[in-house]
């Protein structure tokens, strides 16, 4: 196997040279990094790359804590999460918390111990001790899917504008520490607010005067966030709020079941359900399924989360989309960014989705599969509307009265 002294020898410079180009630790003339690199691939040199951290105090490893294996979702984040490691040379450490606030904490130690560079977390809904600790160390991190705003004394920040589909603003999560200043930690994640108003909106507009909601878990701003879009949805539609039209799914599909069916057993049940993940679709569609109810017939459905399968249900069904591989990749962007320039302003990203128009709804096939358009164009429609009450009763309505 080739070394770096053959690789010196060949491109006729010393080892220390070979070690700048290899390692970045100084510039190098352009004709003799050249040399070197042409003689690492004639030789077929592969770096040491534990000799390489020794030098460089980098391992260029991520390490990456998120619910993969228990959400389907995740798994579509890892996948971009790994091809952004990848594409600038980054390997890549996995480890799942569970959405358990103690395991996700010591899953973060053991990553930690490991030396990574920089840490991707989506974070449990509890992630006091794990911001403390990450704080504490120092670890360079990103919060993935889930911000930590509101959650953590000290978050402040200001909302940002949208350029080419994505937010950003000087809005990230930092925390105090006391042996040198803020930490400061990323955020990249998926618009949530206007995409489900984008859906409440769109179920009033069939005619359906009591709509539910299967809510994810408590204390995780994407359940937050989107029980804000629901209630913006409701007042842009002039519909009153109920409060036991939301449950809460906790973000599964049997938590989701038995909420559907605790929604399907009030007296005056809703005519319409939104879904706020996709492990809590399939709950609630099998709720619907042991009491003999179809889709749309008996109840509309819209989701949020839109997954591989979703266009081979029947019917299809009409959903949110989030950039999940993009999210992910955007995540280890920002993560590289805090690498190279530790001090500046944190910052949150958020990526748009898109509302993926099926049947599920009530609507008719239009032929299209999956017809689709941005949902923050459509939500700023919707907020600058209000539709009044359809002229002739609708076939969802079934004499319910809101």
């Amino acid at each position: 196997m080739p070394t770096m002294a053959d690789v010196a020898r060949s491109a006729g410079v010393s080892v220390a040279t070979v070690s700048h180009v290899l390692n970045g630790t100084r510039p190098v003339l352009p004709h003799t990094r050249q040399a070197v690199l042409d003689a690492v691939d004639e030789l077929g040199y592969t770096p040491n790359t534990l000799a390489r951290s020794l030098v460089t105090s980098r391992t260029r490893s991520i390490g990456l804590a998120v619910s993969a294996i228990s959400n389907p979702y995740f798994t579509e984040i890892l996948q971009g999460v790994e091809a952004g490691a990848l594409e600038h040379g980054y390997s890549l450490l996995i480890a799942d918390p569970h959405d358990d606030p103690d395991h996700e904490c010591k899953v973060v130690q053991l990553l930690h111990e490991r030396r990574v560079d920089g840490m991707i977390v989506a974070p449990s809904a509890d992630p006091r001790e794990l911001v403390s600790y990450l704080g504490r160390h120092r670890v360079p991190t990103v919060f993935l899917d889930r911000v930590i705003d509101g959650v953590i004394d000290g978050v402040t920040g200001t909302v940002g504008g949208a350029v080419g589909g994505v937010t950003e603003g000087v809005v990230g999560g930092a925390v105090e520490d006391p042996a040198g200043g803020p930490q400061r930690f990323d955020q990249v994640c998926a618009e949530n607010t206007g995409p489900m108003a984008r859906l409440v909106t769109h179920l009033a507009g069939l005619g359906h005067r009591r709509i539910g909601l299967v809510a994810g878990r408590p204390g995780l701003s994407t359940t937050a966030e989107r029980i804000t879009g629901y209630r913006q949805g409701l007042t842009t539609a002039r519909l009153p709020y109920d409060d036991d039209l939301v449950v809460h799914g906790d973000s599964e599909s049997a938590g989701a079941e038995r909420a559907t069916a605790a929604l399907l057993s009030l007296a005056a049940p809703p005519t319409a359900l939104v879904t706020a993940n996709n492990a809590m679709t399939i709950g609630a569609l099998r709720a619907l399924r042991d009491r003999g109810l179809s889709v749309p017939d008996d109840l509309a459905l819209c989701c949020f989360d839109d997954f591989a399968w979703a266009d081979l249900f029947s019917p299809r069904l009409t959903a949110i989309a989030q950039p999940s591989r993009e999210i992910g990749a955007q995540a280890v962007r920002v993560l590289l960014e805090r690498l190279a320039a530790p001090d500046r302003p944190a910052r949150t990203v958020r990526l748009d989705c898109t509302f993926v128009h099926r049947t599920s709804c009530g609507c008719p096939d239009s032929g299209e599969r999956g017809r689709s358009s941005r949902s923050s164009q459509s939500f700023q429609t919707s907020q600058t509307s209000h539709p009044s009450q359809p002229s002739q009763p609708s076939q969802f309505e079934k004499g319910n009265v809101s």
